[in-house]
């Protein structure tokens, strides 16, 4: 990327944003009370937020939130887990916190979309009317895509790009392998939720890796060839784990075709390998549980218009976050949190019978290569002239290569700050 930002402009540039933002949400507050009731699906950094937006915004609207599990893991910071910089409840968060913002919370799960009868039916039988739906249920995988990775084979070579039990079975191999191992990362074609996060995982596995077995390797095999901060990372593992991590692009053969979970073979278009431990990522969708209201239109995502988020072929169901396609915005968990204020903005709007704002949209993204080690991505979104998500011209930028090493131990504190800060305006 060509832009140049110290770290203090970036800051400065995103609190001027979320500050235009903030005056939007406050400059309504004092609005006359607004009566109806929003269902969100999933509980996530999409579906957490908006359903915490939508009370501070609409005290009196009815929100229900339905999300299967009574404790949400994070993929975000999810690699420090496998790298053993943190333990699983590090990452793990309950809805306490909106409960008591005044959030309806249902652990259930959704398995049918009516939006012809605006309701939704429950696994346990119960059905949910609505007067606007919320869907921010994340991915699933394209099982299969890879041929001999399915369901079963990812309790030998899991992908832990789910976060929960993956994450702890991915790092108890890791602790488990001899020294000397071979660690294989596969990196799916995008566009894949959190595009960072495989190089971020095989940085903090050397991280580990150097501490306990430092004779083992992490080769990471990619299906393009580039990725995100390619520089900045390249530049952190020659710095930190110089011959430890190897990575192989499209055009080199890096391209994941055919896996052997029993025989733990990994086959690319050219080669095959024998791995100590196999973390495989494959090619991901919009969740599944959006084809029973078509929202995917049959394709893999699904379109929204992008100044509110309501799904293009439903206008009465709003998608977030990793399910969507929102321009040029990546699928990560800062952009469902901050489209997921843009959201609850627009839903109330509806409901005062005003047209929506135009959303500020904000993307920040931290990788950690050690503990002390951080790089980062920024960017701030407005609409362009064809009503598509847009980074602003000059208002992106990345960590300045070749920094020195106070600069990246500033880095990796302000990607501990960004996440507890963001989990707890989630979570309350």
């Amino acid at each position: 990327m060509r832009i140049r930002k110290t770290a203090t402009s970036r800051r400065k540039l995103l609190k001027i944003a979320g500050a235009s933002a903030l005056a939007g949400m406050i400059a309504n507050r004092a609005a006359a009370a607004v009566r109806g009731k929003v269902v969100v699906i999933g509980g996530g950094f999409g579906g957490a937020t908006v359903a915490k937006y939508l009370k501070l915004h609409a005290p009196d609207l009815e929100v229900a939130l339905v999300e299967r599990t009574k404790e949400f893991a994070t993929c975000p910071f999810s690699n420090t887990v496998i790298g053993g910089l943190n333990e699983l409840d590090f990452i793990t968060h309950g809805y306490g916190g909106l409960r008591a913002a005044g959030v309806e919370i249902l652990h259930d799960s959704v398995v049918d979309i009516d939006d012809g009868r605006a309701k939704i039916r429950l696994a346990g039988g119960e059905a949910l009317a609505y007067d606007r739906l919320v869907v921010s249920p994340g991915i699933d995988f394209k099982w299969n895509a890879i041929e001999g990775y399915d369901e079963s084979a990812a309790e030998r070579m899991p992908h832990a790009w789910s976060a929960g039990s993956q994450t702890a079975l991915l790092r108890r191999q890791l602790e488990a392998m001899e020294d000397g191992g071979l660690v294989v990362v596969s990196v799916p074609e995008n566009p894949f939720r959190c595009p960072p996060g495989p190089y971020e995982r095989a940085s903090l596995i050397a991280n580990y890796l150097k501490k306990t077995k430092p004779r083992s390797k992490v080769l990471i095999l990619d299906s393009k060839d580039g990725f995100s901060k390619q520089r900045l990372f390249e530049e952190g593992w020659e710095r930190l784990y110089p011959g430890m991590i190897e990575w192989v692009g499209f055009s080199d053969g890096g391209n994941v075709v055919e896996v052997e979970p029993k025989q733990m073979i990994v086959r690319t278009d050219f080669e095959e390998f024998r791995p100590d431990v196999a973390n495989i990522v494959p090619p991901q969708r919009s969740a599944l549980l959006l084809d029973t209201a078509g929202l995917a239109e049959g394709g893999d995502w699904c379109r929204v218009n992008q100044r509110t988020f309501a799904s293009a072929v439903a206008p009465n169901i709003h998608v977030l976050g990793d399910a969507c396609l929102a321009g040029s915005m990546p699928k990560s968990g800062f952009s469902a949190n901050s489209q997921a204020k843009a959201c609850a903005r627009a839903i109330v709007s509806h409901f005062q019978g005003e047209s929506p704002p135009e959303p500020a949209l904000i993307n920040t993204c931290y990788s950690l290569l050690s503990e002390s080690y951080g790089i980062s991505v920024a960017a701030v979104y407005r609409l362009d002239k064809d009503n598509q998500i847009a980074s602003i011209p000059g208002a992106s930028g990345t960590s300045p290569p070749n920094a020195p090493a106070e600069y990246r131990s500033l880095e990796a504190d302000y990607a501990r700050g960004w996440y507890a800060s963001i989990t707890a305006e989630m979570f309350g």
